[in-house]
């Protein structure tokens, strides 16, 4: 499932960095320490976008002047999402980098109907290959149209699901159909354009700074709709834990799928 959340901007002008993911990564990870639910404190299996409101370019960052921005937040748990907002919603004021924020409410988007084939575009960029220490390995270009980009991205979504333990030996045999097929159009725009659609980011792993290469694309997944489902809810590629690989599906109304949402067990109404 997939809520926004929506929270009031206290302080008009402030900013964050242009790639603002290990700010929500922290503040995220901090809400789910702080509530003590053990089962919930390590949990991966869940995703998240930057933070949208109306913006201005600068320097040094995004600065943000909306009244109301939104954090979009997904998962293939319920009670995971339920657990998480209820944290959220237990502080009135928030600091987020220079960003001072108040959650409001939040709102919950209508599952999509998945199929075999499916045409996704990406709101936080793709990390195909995982860090490691002491080596470059992460920081490697790969050619979005090649197998190699393909296969490491599948790798990536048949560790996760096994992880989980939700599927059965028959399901991994019908889950051998996975091909990604970049928009090849759009990418050959950009490169007329000298733009860049694979940049490198930082990843932080117990104050440990890592950088991994990312890539933002629109692209055509082949594979099993539960699949698909899967990684609408929880992210493509590595640390989509860190906001990281978060997907929407291309040609979507994100206005028209969208209504209030009370979690279980909040104390306020969202």
């Amino acid at each position: 499932m997939r809520v926004r959340i929506i929270f009031k901007l206290l302080n008009k002008g402030a900013h964050l960095p242009f790639h603002h993911q290990h700010i929500l990564a922290q503040y995220l990870k901090g809400v789910l320490l702080e509530g003590g639910e053990s089962e919930y404190a390590e949990y991966s299996f869940f995703n998240f976008s930057a933070l949208k409101g109306q913006t201005k370019v600068s320097r040094s960052g995004l600065h943000y002047y909306s009244n109301l921005l939104t954090l979009v937040v997904s998962s293939d748990s319920q009670g995971f999402i339920d657990y998480l907002l209820e944290q959220i919603f237990r502080f009135k004021k928030v600091d987020l980098g220079e960003l001072q924020i108040s959650p409001m409410y939040t709102e919950i988007e209508q599952t999509p109907e998945f199929a075999d084939e499916m045409k996704f575009l990406c709101i936080s960029p793709i990390v195909p290959i995982k860090a490691s220490f002491n080596s470059q390995e992460s920081k490697r270009f790969i050619t979005p149209e090649t197998d190699e980009f393909s296969d490491l991205l599948y790798e990536s979504t048949l560790q996760r699901l096994e992880v989980t333990g939700n599927y059965s030996a028959e399901d991994f045999v019908r889950f051998k159909k996975f091909q990604l097929v970049p928009d090849e159009a759009y990418l050959q725009r950009l490169r007329e354009k000298e733009k860049k659609f694979a940049r490198i980011y930082s990843v932080y792993n117990q104050d440990v700074r890592y950088e991994v290469r990312g890539y933002t694309l629109p692209f055509k997944l082949y594979a099993a709709p539960e699949v698909q489902e899967f990684l609408f809810n929880c992210g493509l590629g590595n640390y989509t834990y860190k906001g990281f690989g978060m997907l929407d599906i291309a040609n979507a109304n994100p206005i028209e799928r969208t209504e209030r949402y009370r979690f279980k067990s909040a104390d306020v109404e969202a």
